[in-house]
């Protein structure tokens, strides 16, 4: 399961790269994802709906629905 997100977080990491962004995956436990948002998302005041409505949305479609994604600072 650990190797699925990883991968899938690989492929989102160029959205936010497009926007002068980045993310640093800190942890997964089981389906928690802890991310740490970089560069201009780091201090975006929409960073907490990339991770909600964006990061963990598509994860939850596309590896398992239970996954959680956490904003660690």
């Amino acid at each position: 399961m650990e190797e699925k997100i990883r991968a899938k977080l690989e492929e989102l990491r160029g959205m936010l790269q497009a926007d002068g962004g980045d993310m640093e995956v800190v942890a997964i436990e089981s389906l928690l994802v802890k991310l740490r948002l970089k560069g201009a998302c780091g201090g975006c005041p929409h960073a907490t709906m990339t991770i909600k409505q964006g990061i963990e949305r598509i994860l939850r479609e596309s590896v398992d629905a239970g996954i959680t994604v956490e904003r660690v600072a």
